[in-house]
């Protein structure tokens, strides 16, 4: 069976989780300070925030941008619910735009019409690795002055127009979930513009205390000060995202490799019009960090990865359209018509992506594709 994901693991990892446990298990030790420093250097950001995941990251950004019940938030509907959830849990109606169906991201051209005087967040979200249109949505949100906070999941390394992606909006929301580039198991980090915004970010990642000014000697004791939750990882999760950051270039270098051997591969279906492959818009530097392709409709997609799972091949489809879903006809609407986010989430067929997958097993996996459509 050639896996959909496997976690990383380098040279590394089982010697700096074992010295995380000599060292420090809780939160905030020796292996945070390091990932915290990369990613500052690396994204762009102020300040960095390593936190239990994405979705807290999300959570946190949501809080930090002060959404009130009754509020609204754009973001398109082609993504995970942790993306939605962070603002529905403040209260916020979510209203869904169409996507791009090039890059299956939010079309920058339909924010607008969306914008009412409740509307107070765009959320963007960079869906493969591959950016949304910064340049357009960071003017839209300047005209109306509302805030941005990029769901950057997929996204570490990647670049629009040379800057790094999750640095554009007030917060930029990372993953390091273990099927991500860069792997903590459950993991994420808040990226934080402006600096305006760092004291109250650390206080809510400490449960609502000010404990993060006390361990650095600017308070004598700590204490509640603030809404908050445990979002502060072990470090031992970030021992083991140490071990795989530190050759970061090396790992995405790989992972590029692979994306582009799965697309020369492929491109002959492609040219004959069987299937579609990723595009990457001018200006757009990605990460390799998935691979997909479009297929005619629904019941290929569904045959397809049937087809390759009985060939030992775990492929995957992606998100259900949250505007479909039971929480989405209770938490959202969508704005305008919904002519490709349904029907592009259909033909989409994840092909097996991860650090340590080989160019023989690349080879395997592209002859199914083609026996499939023998």
């Amino acid at each position: 069976m050639i896996s959909f994901n496997k976690s990383p693991v380098t040279a590394n990892s089982i010697k700096y989780i074992q010295d995380a446990l000599v060292r420090k298990t809780g939160g905030d030790g020796s292996y945070t300070k390091k990932c915290t420093e990369w990613l500052r250097e690396k994204c762009g950001a102020s300040h960095t925030l390593l936190t239990t995941s994405c979705s807290h990251a999300l959570d946190m950004a949501a809080h930090l941008c002060e959404i009130e019940p009754g509020d609204e938030v754009i973001m398109p509907s082609f993504t995970f619910s942790s993306t939605a959830n962070a603002f529905v849990g403040c209260g916020a109606k979510i209203v869904f735009v169409d996507i791009r169906p090039d890059t299956m991201n939010i079309n920058e051209n339909l924010i607008e019409d969306a914008i009412t005087d409740r509307t107070r967040v765009i959320v963007p979200m960079h869906y493969a690795g591959v950016a949304c249109e910064m340049d357009c949505i960071m003017d839209i949100a300047q005209k109306y002055k509302l805030k941005v906070v990029e769901d950057a999941a997929h996204a570490i390394v990647s670049e629009y127009n040379g800057k790094p992606l999750g640095s554009f909006g007030e917060f930029g929301c990372l993953s390091f979930h273990d099927t991500k580039n860069f792997s903590m198991g459950e993991g994420g980090a808040l990226l934080i513009r402006d600096p305006e915004w760092i004291a109250r970010a650390e206080i809510m990642r400490e449960k609502g205390t000010d404990r993060s000014r006390f361990f650095r000697g600017e308070i004598d004791k700590y204490s509640w000060v603030d809404w908050g939750s445990s979002y502060v990882p072990s470090d031992i999760n970030a021992a083991y995202l140490w071990s795989q950051l530190e050759i970061a270039d090396e790992m995405t270098g790989k992972r590029l490799s692979n994306w582009r051997l799965y697309y020369k591969a492929l491109s002959p279906l492609a040219d004959r019009g069987v299937i579609q492959l990723p595009y990457v818009p001018k200006g757009c530097v990605h990460n390799g960090h998935l691979f997909y392709i479009k297929v005619a409709d629904y019941n290929e997609q569904i045959r397809l990865i049937r087809f390759l799972k009985e060939h030992n091949v775990y492929s995957v489809f992606h998100y259900v359209p949250l505007h479909s879903s039971k929480a989405g006809q209770l938490f959202s609407r969508f704005h305008g018509e919904d002519v490709y986010t349904t029907r592009e989430s259909r033909r989409i067929v994840r092909l097996p992506m991860w650090n340590g997958l080989t160019e023989e097993n690349i080879g395997l996996v592209v002859d199914m594709v083609y026996d499939y459509y023998m």
